[in-house]
């Protein structure tokens, strides 16, 4: 190890792997520790564009966002399982189109609610809690959620990179479906998530569920199933460069831009 890792934050385990942490490595954070980068390591001898891929998630959650607040004037957002703060959160950008925006991040991980809480102390309209995104009723109970989040007003509902890790025992669409009962008519759902779309695929799954104990590859109609009847925004569920790209593309795409799919939908 290159340098000493600072002390971990009060009940965060060092030793045992994170994912929130181990997304902040692929991005090139410094929020880690080396169990975490031993992790990353192993995923990256399986797909070495992995840091590609995050970048891709990081821009599909930029563009997201602001469709939301731009196009279908949502004001407020839940972001579950978030992960540690990095560039172009989505607060930031939110808040750069509509100042009043209210957001809630999520995470299950002590680390980010000791990181998130620093850079948040002066953003009244935005806050972090310490909750397990697969427990809905904990969370929608949730006193700062409840502060922040008004139930009859649409919401944007937030599954950005996470459900991949929620296995299929843990009825990851029933978890989703419980979040979009819970928001009126207007609120939205956007996702995305790791896809079955390619060779390497199978071999990086192994990999996650090896080293790191969660991380389900799905295929295209599996992860649409998540929407079950709200209404597709267009383009739909696709690879992340296809969610209205900024420039067009005029190539095949790669393995890094098809590992994982993304969309939004609409609550009819």
């Amino acid at each position: 190890m290159a340098e000493q890792d600072q002390p971990a934050p009060a009940g965060v385990d060092p030793t045992k792997p994170s994912i929130a942490r181990a997304y902040d490595v692929v991005l090139g954070g410094k929020d880690n520790f080396a169990i975490d980068r031993a992790v990353v390591g192993e995923m990256l001898k399986i797909v070495p564009e992995l840091p590609e891929v995050a970048t891709h998630n990081r821009q599909i959650l930029s563009r997201g966002v602001h469709y939301l607040v731009e196009e279908a004037g949502i004001r407020q957002f839940i972001d579950l399982g978030s992960g540690l703060p990095t560039r172009e959160n989505t607060h930031q950008v939110a808040q750069r189109s509509a100042p009043g925006a209210r957001v809630v991040y999520v995470d299950n991980d002590p680390i980010v609610l000791a990181h998130g809480r620093a850079i948040l102390a002066e953003n009244e309209n935005t806050t972090v809690i310490t909750a397990d995104l697969r427990d809905p009723r904990a969370v929608l109970a949730d006193p700062e959620v409840r502060r922040l989040i008004d139930f009859a007003q649409p919401v944007g509902v937030l599954l950005v990179g996470i459900l991949h890790h929620l296995h299929d025992s843990e009825d990851p669409r029933g978890v989703a479906k419980a979040y979009m009962d819970a928001v009126p008519s207007g609120s939205h759902l956007f996702m995305t998530s790791f896809c079955a779309s390619f060779p390497e695929a199978a071999a990086l799954e192994a990999t996650y569920l090896r080293v790191l104990g969660t991380g389900r590859f799905r295929t295209l109609q599996e992860l649409r199933e998540f929407f079950g009847d709200l209404e597709m925004v267009e383009p739909g569920l696709v690879s992340l460069p296809e969610w209205r790209p900024e420039t067009p593309i005029s190539h095949d795409l790669s393995v890094a831009e098809r590992l994982m799919a993304g969309g939004i939908a609409r609550k009819r």
